[in-house]
């Protein structure tokens, strides 16, 4: 694999552009460690697919290209073929699931190949592609269960070595073949660097891999906002090539990975994708035994549905204080709702949006209530707000966040 890895560089020359090294003082003092972010959201396409996507394109026969080529891709692969494809004068089809973010559906689309739209998961997508093949002969080319890819994804690895030698380097995992290529890659160039895989709690396929010592799919339906990790299971060559090389599966929740991503987005400003924030959740579960190490986050992708990112950005503000959400009744009469909004903004909190809603069944006749989202500059600053609603006599409910 180490000499794959080498080839797949030397292809890949001009193609890519290598993603120097970030640090950050934010997470340094978080972590209290010496932290190296891989901006792989700031690559070609958004992600480090088109790495192992061209590798793979690029290694079949003049007749194998004129068939054409067939992919199926949660987003992120999809749009590294499609690219590669068109720059290398292939026909390429792409199959992602119903249920992809329409931003990655555009964003394949517009690199001016074909995409279907099959089934509500990869697993589904992945057997309408091999349909596909059948049919019309072409070359499928697999996200991950594929040696070239993996040794595209591999030349990551290179470039982190090339830069530093880390102690620690976490990754994200969905079918395994950016974890497997940059592990063997390491193995060659930073022998002693702990490869630890981070995977999404609603597609937790490393850890079962992990357990079975096997590639093992989770045997369950798929449930997470890192669409870039919901494979479902670890590809068969993934999983030989990091046998013995990667021990450990750390397990992030949605929370924990929209945690990641507003703060890449707010300190470090960058934007990042579910997978691509995993790593980062991560760290901060492993905080404690990363103290004093020199550690690499691999930042997999940017390709965010912004609706999603509407939603993340929302919990994290709650959830920090910069958001408040309450639900207060009133008298349903002139002057009422204007008393309470100037009680408001005499505390300082703007108010960002309001619902005032009389019809409610759980609300009396000649009452309303209003559902206001407020602006606010933390926890303190909430509990004021609570303390003038008391003050004024007024009844208020402050809705849970789920």
């Amino acid at each position: 694999m180490p000499e794959q890895i080498e080839q797949a560089r030397g292809r890949l020359d001009g193609i890519i552009k290598p993603t120097p090294l970030m640090r950050s003082a934010t997470l340094e003092r978080i972590l209290e460690a010496d932290v190296r972010i891989k901006p792989e959201n700031l690559q070609k396409t958004g992600s480090f697919k088109i790495r192992g996507a061209y590798n793979r394109l690029i290694t079949l026969t003049d007749e194998q290209k004129s068939r054409g080529v067939v992919a199926a891709s949660a987003g992120n692969h999809g749009q590294a073929l499609a690219y590669a494809a068109t720059r290398a004068g292939v026909t390429a089809t792409i199959v992602m699931p119903a249920t992809a973010a329409i931003a990655k559906i555009d964003a394949t689309r517009s690199y001016g190949q074909s995409v279907v739209l099959e089934g509500v998961d990869y697993q589904a997508a992945h057997a309408a592609a091999t349909k596909i093949c059948a049919e019309r002969g072409a070359s499928f080319i697999d996200a991950y269960d594929d040696s070239c890819v993996i040794a595209g994804q591999g030349t990551v690895g290179m470039e982190i070595a090339d830069e530093v030698t880390p102690d620690v380097v976490i990754v994200p995992v969905g079918g395994g073949g950016l974890i497997a290529g940059i592990a063997a890659a390491l193995a060659l160039r930073a022998p002693n660097a702990e490869v630890i895989g981070v995977e999404a709690a609603g597609s937790p396929q490393l850890s079962a891999s992990l357990a079975a010592d096997a590639p093992a799919s989770i045997g369950r339906p798929v449930d997470t906002i890192a669409d870039g990790l919901a494979t479902g299971r670890i590809g068969a060559i993934p999983f030989e090539v990091m046998r013995g090389r990667v021990r450990r599966a750390v397990t992030v929740d949605d929370f924990e990975i929209g945690e990641a991503v507003l703060l890449l987005l707010e300190r470090l400003k960058l934007l990042a994708e579910g997978a691509g924030a995993a790593a980062l959740a991560g760290a901060l579960k492993l905080k404690d035994e990363l103290k004093g190490k020199t550690v690499v986050l691999v930042v997999s992708g940017g390709n965010i549905d912004i609706n999603l990112l509407d939603r993340i950005i929302g919990h994290g503000l709650v959830k920090v204080g910069r958001l408040f959400r309450v639900a207060v009744d009133l008298r349903d009469r002139p002057g009422e709702l204007g008393k309470l909004l100037s009680m408001i903004g005499a505390t300082g909190a703007n108010v960002r949006a309001i619902d005032h809603d009389r019809t409610r069944r759980d609300v009396a006749i000649g009452g309303a209530r209003v559902m206001l989202e407020l602006e606010t500059r933390g926890p303190a600053h909430i509990d004021a707000i609570r303390e003038q609603l008391k003050l004024h006599g007024y009844d208020f409910t402050v809705p849970a966040v789920g």
